[in-house]
């Protein structure tokens, strides 16, 4: 462990103590540091880590997802990670079901719950709660599904983006699983998915929590985002998303995900090998920024 860390834990162990029956949930850009903090903060206090993480849910995605290792799995057991087959979709309802069901478990036996990962929207669900949308339409689904095969992820997409420009913005084209849905809410109730959202407004916790999120300086960002998209490449990401393809998970919404989505580019032609890390740590800088935004929307502490 870094004195860096150290002090980090230190600050979230005040933060907790101030309000122990809040749920403590570290967020933060992706290669901030989250999951060294949690571990070693879960070793402290007796806890075990609720994921948050929509590519580290799936099994598989081991090499590019930052998934925990067996020694910090040893340190602090972790919940949803590597627990569904890529082809499940997973959306911040489901995921909020399992990991109130979790966190519940975690207490009922003296533990301390942590919540620790990237997928913000996910936490929002656990905290606030999501908009009461319709149920999903299977038969909706599928017609995107076929949409999709016929004529790419960026069509669907650009449909959304005719009936609810404000979301389309927010979501990525490769993410079928939540374009699909704001268009589904949009075919069964005539109204955007935004318009919802705006009127839940998320104003009434459900769950009370600390949000907390490691600070970092841009210039050191990039440089641990850079440092680590090489060092996964070196340690069998490729061979990895080449045996998840030749297994049939080419569609898969995870792969769909930064990094993912250009090594399965590669593989396809579509990116020169030689370029495959600059354009993973383009992408991955990018992403980083996006949560970066997110974040100034939340009432979150910097641990500094």
């Amino acid at each position: 462990m870094s004195c860096n860390v150290g002090s980090v834990v230190e600050q979230a162990l005040r933060i907790a103590a101030a309000r122990p029956e809040a749920l403590l949930a570290i967020v933060g850009p992706t290669a901030s540091g989250k999951t060294e903090i949690a571990v070693e903060l879960a070793a402290r206090v007796g806890g075990e880590i609720v994921s948050a993480d929509s590519v580290q849910i799936y099994r598989g995605f081991d090499a590019g997802s930052g998934k925990p290792t067996a020694a910090e799995i040893s340190r602090a057991p972790h919940h949803l990670v590597g627990t569904v087959d890529p082809t499940e979709p997973v959306d911040a309802a489901w995921w909020a079901e399992r990991a109130a069901r979790a966190i519940d478990d975690i207490r009922a036996r003296g533990r301390v719950p942590i919540v620790c990962g990237g997928t913000f929207l996910w936490t929002k669900a656990l905290l606030f709660g999501l908009a009461p949308a319709p149920r999903g339409d299977p038969e909706i689904r599928a017609r995107h599904h076929d949409i999709v095969g016929r004529e790419g992820r960026s069509a669907l997409h650009a449909r959304l983006g005719h009936v609810d420009a404000e979301i389309a913005r927010r979501l990525h084209p490769n993410d079928f699983v939540r374009v699909s849905r704001a268009l589904e809410v949009h075919e069964l109730t005539g109204k955007p998915m935004s318009l919802w959202q705006r009127e839940h407004a998320f104003s009434e916790v459900r769950m009370p929590m600390h949000i907390v999120a490691p600070a970092s300086e841009p210039a050191t960002l990039a440089a641990r985002i850079e440092q680590r998209a090489r060092a996964w490449l070196g340690s069998g990401w490729i061979e990895e998303v080449e045996s998840l393809r030749d297994r049939g998970y080419g569609e898969a919404r995870a792969m769909g995900s930064v990094g993912y989505a250009q090594i399965y580019a590669m593989l396809r032609g579509t990116i020169r090998r030689d370029d495959l890390a600059l354009a993973i740590v383009r992408a991955t800088r990018l992403f980083a920024r996006r949560q970066r935004t997110w974040l100034n929307h939340v009432d979150v502490t910097w641990l500094e």
